[in-house]
């Protein structure tokens, strides 16, 4: 682990602070959740950006920034909102229609509109709802300024869509040939005190994957035309396909990956709308490697994934460029391995969310929302390389906030803004979950009482010690 020299005015600044101050006492609590402290173990400044109970931001690889970086989409219990990244207020884009008494309605189960992806040529969100009368899940897409709404296309029977490609013309997605096959989230069951949420990881994960990879389900990969409506076959399989995402600027170019525990399959690929170029991108070596959570440079060219040559031992940011077939591997501690990264565009810098002693690599002080400044370590001319060679590279960490408080059951996934100057993420640390960020830079300017221990802090609100997360398997 390398670790940049913190600032001496900072240091010296929070050194200053009264014993009194830093313990987070009764009387220093706030009466409600505060909207910012800073972070007593790391000087950044925290902030809680929405007021939504139960709020999330997206999947950390799924673009939720509108092509004019003006507005970030987000979901909430009533609906799909969007908040404005200067004035940080936010607003109703498209609300949930009446929640049903029968709420085993697979329309609702994350709610009644399900958020797809932010636009990359128009300033929208895409999402699908099902019709109430017909229960035919359509395609739409709302503008973010106006509220307008456009039906794009109804879905075949089955069809979930997850993406939408960079000139929005096209969705992807899977449907299973067989209506009565193995449903993945079918014996689901939420961890304790936590509802189902498109963040939320199942209490039995680890049984449900199993039990769906050996299902050998059969099921064909597609596009959707949202013009049209015309399908395109892809592929048949009967391996569990997921995690779709298109090129964040090809749009004939899609990623996706073979599901289930990361040590038995091949996970991660990549093919073209047309049906051709499917292409392994990580062959593993050694028995026990693992590749996964995959997502786009946001240049296009590259694709990243958490790589573990050996599970849970060794931990690698790997990153693998589509032109010149360049692969990049970028080493960090067990404490600082993530299970989610994410990066700037021009690269310098990139985060993470961290990872309780439960997850894969059992980090006993893991619980931290991380940046990383990278580094590319000298490689002698004469040593021995080659194309195919992995270049190495180190992350040197700083930590942003102390995640104690946080139940890894939900996933932080963490995004930077445009401008880098925060990153934002998904926590529960308070009991409900909202959408955080914390500076990227430590703040020299703050009034002691605004020095908190986080955990501390979250726990005046939400007692008790986090269930570790023992069950999830990669």
């Amino acid at each position: 682990m390398i670790r940049p020299i913190v600032r001496l005015l900072t240091i010296a600044a929070l050194a200053a602070i009264p014993a009194a101050y830093s313990q987070t006492p009764a009387d220093k609590t706030p009466k409600t959740i505060p909207t910012t402290w800073v972070d007593q173990e790391t000087g950044h400044r925290v902030y809680r950006l929405t007021d939504e109970p139960n709020s999330t931001g997206f999947y950390f690889n799924v673009n939720a920034y509108t092509p004019d970086l003006k507005t970030m989409i987000y979901s909430a219990p009533d609906g799909i909102h969007g908040m404005d990244m200067a004035t940080r207020k936010t607003r109703l884009i498209v609300p949930n229609p009446p929640r049903p008494a029968d709420t085993t309605d697979p329309q609702f189960r994350f709610g009644g509109v399900h958020a797809i992806i932010a636009g990359r040529v128009t300033n929208s969100v895409f999402y699908t709802m099902a019709d109430p009368a017909t229960h035919v899940t359509a395609i739409y897409k709302a503008d973010v300024y106006t509220n307008q709404v456009t039906k794009l296309t109804d879905l075949p029977k089955g069809m979930s869509v997850a993406t939408i490609n960079a000139d929005e013309t096209l969705g992807a997605g899977t449907i299973n040939d067989q209506q009565d096959a193995v449903d993945y989230g079918a014996n689901r069951v939420n961890p304790p005190g936590m509802s189902a949420g498109p963040l939320v990881q199942p209490a039995n994960k680890g049984q449900m994957m199993e039990v769906r990879l050996k299902a050998r389900t059969p099921l064909t990969l597609n596009t959707i035309d949202l013009r049209t409506g015309k399908l395109t076959l892809l592929f048949h399989s009967t391996d569990w396909i997921g995690h779709m995402l298109f090129s964040p600027t090809d749009p004939t170019l899609l990623m996706y990956c073979h599901e289930g525990p990361w040590q038995k399959v091949d996970r991660i690929w990549m093919i073209h709308t047309d049906g051709t170029h499917n292409t392994l991108i990580h062959q593993r070596r050694i028995a026990m490697e693992i590749a996964g959570h995959e997502f786009w440079g946001l240049d296009g060219k590259t694709i990243w994934y958490d790589w573990q040559p050996i599970k849970g031992q060794d931990f690698y940011l790997a990153g693998y460029d589509l032109a010149t077939g360049k692969r990049t591997a970028f080493h960090m501690d067990r404490n600082e391995w993530s299970i989610h990264f994410n990066l700037t565009k021009d690269l310098d810098l990139f985060t993470g969310d961290g990872g309780d002693v439960g997850q894969v690599a059992k980090a006993p002080d893991g619980e931290w929302i991380e940046l990383f400044r990278p580094q590319m370590l000298h490689v002698d001319a004469d040593a021995l390389n080659s194309p195919d060679f992995f270049q190495p590279g180190v992350f040197h960490s700083e930590r942003l906030v102390n995640m104690a408080q946080h139940n890894y059951k939900l996933e932080p996934n963490v995004r930077f803004s445009p401008d880098k100057s925060l990153v934002l993420f998904t926590s529960n640390m308070f009991g409900p979950s909202y959408i955080f960020a914390v500076e990227t830079a430590k703040t020299d300017n703050f009034n002691p009482k605004e020095i908190f221990s986080t955990p501390a802090l979250a726990a005046q609100f939400n007692p008790g010690k986090p269930p570790d997360t023992s069950n999830v398997i990669k």
